[in-house]
Parts: C-alpha cells; structure tokens; sequence
C-alpha cells in the first residue's frame, strides 16, 4: 500500500507537471486533517511520509519538563512519562508521541480527500501561472473552443484556456468553433478560477513576432525591429534597422518576390504592412515614416516634440492617408506629433502672419489694445491696392471704415450744391452706404437724360394719386360708371 502512495504521487507529478515535494505536503495536510476530526483542534499534531518506504507517521511533538513545571500538556511532557517512551530522554529535550493511523472513520477518510484535491489543484494553478507569465510577449497556438455572443473567443491551449476579446480582433477576421488560431499574450493574471490568460491579434507585438518566425536574421539578431505601429483600419509599419552593413534590412523582411512579407500578410487576413528603415536622425526617421509620400520641408519644435512637415500639393492627400491613416501611424511609429501642411497653405500662412505684423506696426500698441488687430489683418488682405481716380476714393473710404475715427470723404451722390448733409452716419448705418459705392456699381451707373422719361411719368402719377380719364360710351357720352 505505502509503495503504492509512491507510484500514484509520481504519476501525478508526471501528468500536472506538479512538484513531488508539492503531492508529499498535500498528503501530510489532509492527514493532520483526518487526526484532528479524531483528537480535536488543540492537540498539537504534525505528520511525515517517509519517500523512501512511503510510511506516514502522525505524532505530537513535546518537550520533556518537570512534572511540577508543566504548564500546557499539550506541548509538554514529563520526565518519567518521556523516558517510559525513550529511555534516554534528559530534561528540555523534545521527542514524539507517536499515534496510530486507524479507525479514523468514513467522514475522516472523505476530509483527508477533499484536502488532497485541493492541494493538488491549487499547486497546477501555480505551475499554469508561472509556466504563461514567463511566456508573456509570445506567440501561443490554440483550437477556437467556444465564440461568445459578445464576440469574444475561448481559445483552448491545451493545459489552460485563454480568452481573445473582441476588441482584441481584426474586423477583418472571423474565427468559427474548433478552428486553429495564432495570438499573442499581453497579459496573465491571477484569479479565483485559476490564471486567467489574456491573448490580441492586434497588438503591435503580434506583428513582430510572425516576422522573426519569418525571417532568420530578425531572430539570430542580425536585423531588429526598431518600431512597429498598427492601425485598427488594417495597415500597419514597422521600422527595421540591421547591425551588419551588408545585409539589407528591408530585402530581408521582404524577401525574394515578397514571400516573406507575403506571409505575415497572409496569417493578419490581408493587412498592409509599410517596412521602413529605421535612422537616428529623428527629421530623417519622420520622412521615412510618412512614405510613400515625398517630404519638402521640416521644422521641428523640441520644446512641445512636434514637428511640422511641408509636402507638395500634389503629395497632400498621400502624406495624410486615407481618413489620416498615413499620418497617424507615422505619429505612433516615431513618437512624434506631426502637423502636415502644403506649400500653399504654408504660402498663405506666411501672408496671414505678414499681415497681422504689417497691422500691430501700424496702429500701434494703444490701438491694437481697443480693437484686434487680427480682424484688421484679414481685411487688409481682402482689400486690393487702390487704381487712380475714383477708385482710390473709394479704397479710402475703406480705410477710413476699418479705422473707426477717420471721417469718410466726399463721394458725388446726386445732392444739390448748396444742401448740406446730415450727420456722419454711425458705424451701424456706414457699411450699408459703403456697400452701395463699390467701384463696379460706380462704373455701371447710367446719367439720369439716358433713362426712359415715360416710365417715370407713370410712377410719378400713381403715386400723386392721379386718377385716369373718364370711360366713354361708344356715343361720346360719358358712361354710368364714369359718373359714379
């Protein structure tokens, strides 16, 4: 029997993956668990399984006292009643009381058996945990074993199951029950119900990983990913730098006729992969990263880390990506805040702050205090350089409208010589007026003698009330309804 114990404790070992030393401690618990249902809790009992014979031995250890010096028996024994038990026991030696491992009853044998599952279930919790912490950041191989209707996977990894959350997957891709899956492990934690693993296909690691299976000298260390960035629209790209100057970085990851690249591209369900070669130049590094696009310019700002990059017209919309793709992966792969801009705007942007200079030195500190000078500024680009004759007028009073204190100048408006105007209008009335003197209604106002004279009679009568001559019969007198 005690042979036995031995054999069924290595074969558990064998199967759990559980320390011998682990099995041996569960079985002296659920010993002195079945001891004390017998002798009750406060009896100070300990157990040991010899690993050689496989004999269990329960005992109460006890140190030997004058019998008029005991205080507690329980842990005290005296001098005649230790030497009946070692005839060589001396005063303050401890020795063992042995007690014998029988008729302990059903319930006792049922309490030792639920302490023995216990233990062993708790220890291959253990093992499980630290086994997946340490593989943390790697790739793990599973079968789909159920699809939640949240859309979360329970991926079976054969010793343990792990979970692949829905935010963790590509919309691209779309797992059925029983259907082998790759994913990497961001995270292992500790539960009630075990360790709990948790595994994303997203994750910018995930990418790293199928390209060191893929390609040799990523993993004898010949070429290293320096950065890798992923984008939940499906495009992702890596920075990829090699510490032997003659091996290309970039012809590695991508191989001949792009069949390694073809690969990685394959397992992540079509997703585009950008590879770059990674510099220590940081303005260098961000031309790189916004490939396929061409770069004209960069100004960096250390102070705020942001750079601002100038492109051609023509290379706008390919810097910026689709729906700001390109951009926001080059951000995330260089750790850069990026700001994006065409030579035209930056033209304009120039014009804007030439205006808003030519504004402040103008009108001064006093008067930029009372009114914006950044209105002022944009209409002073909106307003074109005056002509000669009536048109430069016409710009002064423009400026005179903008200044706010200038009295507009004389403008021939119809009025005889010797009438006077009424008071200058204010702010509220003067734009109107402005508006109907621009220079191209000017120039299209037709002189009073070339207007049709009879239209204007009509009005005329109309509104003096005139009355029209009377209606006449067909004999010349007038009709009924003329003399009512």
């Amino acid at each position: 029997m005690n042979q036995e114990l031995l054999h069924l404790l290595d074969q558990i070992s064998r199967e759990k993956g559980i320390d011998n030393a682990v099995l041996v401690d569960a079985v002296c618990s659920a010993v002195l668990s079945a001891a004390r249902k017998r002798f009750g809790p406060f009896e100070n009992l300990d157990a040991r399984l010899d690993t050689t014979t496989g004999a269990i031995t329960l005992f109460s250890p006890k140190t030997v006292t004058l019998e008029d010096d005991i205080v507690d028996d329980s842990i005290e024994i005296s001098l005649e009643e230790a030497q009946e038990i070692d005839p060589e026991a001396q005063l303050g030696q401890s020795i063992e009381l042995i007690h014998e491992l029988e008729d302990y009853g059903r319930i006792a044998a049922q309490t030792a058996k639920q302490v023995i599952i216990q233990k062993v279930r708790e220890a291959e919790r253990d093992t499980i945990y630290r086994e997946f912490i340490e593989r943390a950041s790697e790739l793990v191989n599973g079968i789909v074993a159920r699809v939640e209707r949240e859309g979360n996977l329970i991926v079976d990894l054969g010793k343990t199951e792990a979970l692949l959350p829905r935010r963790e997957q590509s919309f691209r891709e779309a797992f059925k029950r029983n259907e082998r899956i790759r994913a990497y492990i961001i995270e292992v934690k500790k539960s009630s119900s075990g360790p709990q693993v948790i595994l994303s296909r997203t994750h910018p690691g995930f990418l790293k990983r199928l390209f060191e299976m893929e390609v040799p000298e990523i993993y004898e260390g010949i070429v290293e990913i320096k950065e890798a960035a992923r984008d939940a629209s499906g495009r992702a790209k890596i920075a990829v730098f090699s510490h032997d100057k003659d091996v290309d970085p970039v012809g590695a990851c991508v191989g001949i006729k792009g069949m390694r690249v073809q690969s990685v591209v394959q397992e992540l369900r079509g997703e585009k992969i950008d590879i770059i070669p990674w510099v220590d130049d940081e303005v260098q590094f961000v031309r790189n990263a916004l490939s396929p696009a061409k770069v004209a310019r960069v100004y960096v700002n250390q102070d705020e880390n942001t750079m601002q990059v100038i492109v051609p017209n023509d290379q706008l919309s390919l810097a910026i990506g689709k729906r700001g793709q390109n951009v926001r992966l080059a951000a995330k792969l260089t750790h850069w805040k990026i700001d994006i801009m065409s030579e035209d705007e930056t033209e304009a942007d120039t014009v804007r702050q030439n205006a808003l200079r030519q504004a402040e030195l103008a009108f001064g500190p006093a008067k930029s205090e009372a009114k914006s000078a950044e209105p002022l500024a944009a209409q002073i680009l909106e307003v074109e350089a005056p002509a000669e004759g009536d048109v430069a007028a016409e710009s002064e009073i423009v400026s005179a409208a903008t200044d706010g204190t200038a009295t507009a100048p004389s403008v021939t408006t119809g009025m005889a010589d010797d009438e006077t105007p009424d008071e200058t209008p204010d702010a509220a009335t003067s734009e109107p007026a402005l508006a109907a003197v621009e220079p191209e209604e000017v120039e299209t106002l037709e002189p009073e003698a070339s207007r049709d004279p009879e239209p204007i009679s009509a009005v005329a009568e109309e509104t003096a009330g005139m009355s029209p001559a009377p209606l006449e019969a067909d004999d010349g007198s007038p009709s009924e309804e003329s003399e009512r």
